[in-house]
């Protein structure tokens, strides 16, 4: 599966090459073993690069993220090379315990979660570090990145950091992105706002944060004008002829599922929205992260949007 949603420059985003497929915007943590397996390779394969038509390039640079939080034992720390074309040509994904030891190398748990999921991280992590310098990922594309099969959690959070690199990478701030990971979230209203349209549309976000639980979430697509996609009648009856479902039935379903589960990785897909849907995901675990930091400041996203 996946992720053919938003990225950009406080977030990107990978365009998807149908209007109607269902989706609302355009494709917007070690021993030395362990880095061996975790980094990948160092240049990316130079087969044809979708073209990217809005959006900042990422600037050249070394870009830091870190968990602050211990779960299960282990954090998340990765940074991903830039070089001077833009093209992401390395990245170090890995999770960690107290002793910088990789998860790669707790044999106990590679063993049993292999006869659990079919995968484990010294197969996953690896994984995971390659996508990011093919030649479809390299250039930000992030909603190109794949979902491991059996580490669905863990492709997801990677997903989600992949994502806020470039963001940085975009504005060339190199300073070590901070995740304070399990954290209670703050009460507050925190936002987000795509700055490139997509097929005249761009994602605006807000969630609302009351006893560490979101009480309100507003995703929508926009026009120039500030109409929703939702009253877009052409927009939403072709495409409920094409995909069976609409803007005007998958967004507030979406957000209905943030409020329900309060966390956007119990939000399910809408099936024939795949790409809003993980978009949606994407946008709200940043969210859920700024909410986490009690950071009100709205993320302003230059979304990468790429040609067919």
């Amino acid at each position: 599966m996946k992720l053919k949603a938003v990225l950009s420059s406080a977030s990107v985003v990978a365009i998807s090459a149908l209007a109607l497929a269902g989706c609302g915007s355009s494709s917007s943590s070690s021993s030395s073993s362990s880095k061996k397996s975790s980094s990948s390779s160092s240049s990316a394969k130079t087969t044809k690069v979708a073209k990217l038509t809005a959006g900042s390039k990422m600037k050249a640079g070394t870009y830091k993220l870190e968990e602050q939080n211990y779960s299960h034992g282990y954090k998340v720390k990765m940074s991903i090379t830039v070089n001077k074309d833009g093209k992401i040509t390395s990245s170090t994904y890995d999770q960690v315990n107290k002793d910088g030891k990789s998860k790669v190398d707790d044999t106990d748990y590679n063993k049993q979660m292999k006869k659990v999921s079919g995968t484990n991280p010294k197969a996953y992590i690896p994984k995971l570090n390659k996508s990011l310098t093919s030649s479809k990922v390299a250039t930000g594309n992030v909603g190109a990145i794949d979902v491991v099969s059996g580490a669905t959690e863990s492709s997801k959070t990677f997903q989600n950091y992949t994502q806020q690199l470039v963001q940085a990478a975009q504005a060339g701030k190199t300073d070590t992105i901070k995740i304070d990971n399990g954290a209670k979230m703050q009460d507050g209203t925190y936002k987000l706002e795509e700055k490139n349209y997509s097929h005249n549309y761009k994602v605006t976000f807000a969630i609302t944060v009351k006893d560490g639980k979101i009480t309100e979430s507003n995703y929508d697509n926009v026009n120039k004008d500030g109409k929703s996609k939702v009253d877009d009648t052409d927009y939403n009856k072709q495409m409920k002829k094409v995909a069976k479902t609409n803007p005007k039935a998958y967004q507030p379903a979406l957000n209905k599922s943030l409020v329900k589960n309060s966390d956007p990785a119990k939000v399910d897909v809408v099936t024939g929205a795949t790409e809003s849907s993980n978009t949606f995901v994407l946008y709200a675990e940043q969210l859920q992260n700024a909410a986490q930091k009690g950071d009100t400041n709205t993320i302003t996203v230059d979304n990468m949007i790429f040609s067919e």
